[in-house]
């Protein structure tokens, strides 16, 4: 059940990511409104994965699965049948909330029904591949719909998927709570979510029109605020959702700019490259899906050797090479181009992959070795919220970036490609106001074409830019790991001490050796 429910929870993730250029073209959305469409799925999980995970501790884990399903069902209903962007927006966030609320619930499930932590880890690690599928799948399944029918029908398959596990879970999933209390940090929430909404939409509506604008300044200091009034929320509470104290660990605070900088490249590369599969090489939506799922799926099989590597290797040095090899793939995608062949894209793309496989496998069960053993429920929690932070971010920074550059480029571009300039002011008007994607669908006559040769050309200039700076971060953070993850992660837990029984909650997320590999996720508390 658990494996089954984390895998319907995920199932919008790349299938929503390789049909964002149909979307784009049946509802006129424009680059930022795209960048809503992903992070209305995520941010929910962001402000909210810590939160649930107390919940089912204190109101049973059942009753937070079940809840999880039938919003994953109402959220996919509501995408499915919407005929605009913001209708789009609501149903993702809708499922988005139930994510949240799967993720931690299904892992403290395992737990609870698996109490020898070794045998545990076996099936820690069935949950992580199905966390991991339908990354790898989700590009398939979403284009061989779109070949045969519109983009609303990939969200059709999780509204079944969850009815039938809300059935069998009514019957055959036992419930289960925190042997001792829990409550939740309602402060800590509040001004979580406040601060990580507020900076994402601030970046995105300042790429979109400008970081002068009223409203940008505004949300950018209101997230500034939020996040000031989080950190002294948190070292005031006696029962902080997220422990500031964690932080003084070099190795957790290096895993926790791994997990900000990997996740922020790998959702918003996503993001660009299916842009880039629908704008510039015209590809249709299974030929981009067989591209993109060339990341995920050699992340997936990588894990499983990096798993069985993390005994004999540091995870230090698996991090840190994962994280080069990351930075050394975004700079070769800066070489491709509108003609560059699946050939030319398979090794950049495997090399990703592979770097990602060696980065997300140990970087939990770093985190939680590097701190005391009462923090290890936290700690998994913790690093796991900070990747969604970096999910949300993925798009919302790339997403600018690619839109400025671009509109930035646009005008020489076209003057190089001999459009004329009432023409030209045409384009640049409809790029501006509804977006690059709506350049694509104006009649131009004779000078469509070069208008499309601009379009692409300024496009690419926008995507090498993006990928400069994901390499950049991804080295970053690699110095980051060299220096400060000193100490060898270890699967075991920590011992508990002489007469101490160790709390079911903390078991749930400490961490084992099996071969995780989760792209957008891993162990919560």
């Amino acid at each position: 059940m658990a494996c089954l429910g984390v895998f319907v929870a995920y199932l919008p993730v790349t299938t929503v990511s390789v049909s964002l250029p149909a979307i784009q073209r049946a509802l006129g959305a424009s680059t930022s409104e795209l960048s809503w469409v992903s992070d209305a799925f995520v941010l929910p999980m962001a402000a909210l994965i810590l939160t649930t995970g107390v919940w089912g501790d204190v109101h049973g884990r059942k009753k937070v699965f079940q809840t999880g399903m039938v919003l994953c069902a109402l959220g996919a209903a509501i995408s499915l049948l919407s005929n605009s962007v913001q209708a789009l927006w609501v149903g993702q966030a809708v499922s988005g909330i139930g994510a949240a609320a799967l993720l931690p619930t299904t892992l403290t499930l395992i737990s609870h029904a698996v109490p020898d932590h070794r045998e545990r880890g076996r099936f820690i690690g069935f949950w992580a591949m199905s966390l991991t599928a339908p990354l790898a799948v989700g590009p398939l399944i979403g284009g061989a719909l779109l070949e045969h029918t519109t983009w609303r029908w990939i969200f059709l398959l999780p509204i079944p998927l969850s009815v039938a596990l809300l059935a069998v879970a009514a019957f055959r999933l036992p419930d289960s709570r925190a042997p001792h209390g829990r409550r939740l940090d309602w402060p800590g929430q509040i001004t979580a979510a406040v601060a990580v909404t507020a900076l994402v939409y601030g970046v995105i509506e300042g790429g979109a029109g400008g970081f002068d604008e009223p409203a940008v300044i505004t949300a950018l200091t209101l997230g500034a605020v939020a996040a000031g009034a989080f950190v002294l929320v948190e070292l005031r509470s006696a029962g902080p959702m997220l422990d500031l104290a964690l932080f003084r660990s070099p190795a957790f605070t290096a895993t926790a700019l791994v997990a900000v900088v990997s996740f922020l490249g790998l959702i918003g590369f996503f993001f660009v490259l299916s842009l880039y599969f629908g704008l510039v090489q015209h590809l249709s939506t299974m030929q981009a899906a067989l591209r993109m799922v060339l990341v995920s799926g050699t992340s997936l099989v990588a894990g499983l050797p990096v798993g069985r590597l993390m005994h004999r290797i540091p995870a230090r040095v698996l991090i840190t090479s994962g994280l080069v090899l990351i930075a050394t793939a975004m700079f070769a995608m800066t070489g491709v181009d509108a003609h560059t062949s699946y050939a030319a894209l398979t090794w950049r793309l495997v090399l990703l992959g592979l770097g990602m496989g060696a980065v997300l496998t140990p970087m939990t069960a770093s985190a939680v070795s590097a701190v005391p053993f009462h923090l290890a429920g936290m700690a998994a929690a913790g690093n796991n919220a900070i990747r969604q932070v970096g999910a949300a971010l993925g798009p919302a920074v790339l997403g600018a970036l690619l839109t400025t550059r671009a509109l930035n480029a646009l005008p020489e571009q076209l003057a190089n490609a001999g459009v004329p300039d009432r023409t030209g002011a045409r384009v640049l008007d409809a790029a501006r106001e509804h977006g690059l994607g709506a350049v694509a669908g104006l009649d131009l006559g004779p000078a469509t074409g070069q208008a499309l040769t601009a379009l692409s050309n300024s496009f690419l200039d926008g995507m090498r830019l993006c990928l400069l700076v994901s390499a950049g971060l991804a080295l970053l953070a690699a110095l980051a790991c060299a220096l400060l993850l000193r100490s060898p992660s270890s699967a075991a837990p920590r011992a508990a001490g002489p007469g101490r029984p160790v709390p079911e909650a903390e078991q749930a997320a400490v961490p084992v050796a099996v071969p995780i590999t989760v792209p957008v996720a891993a162990q919560p508390a």
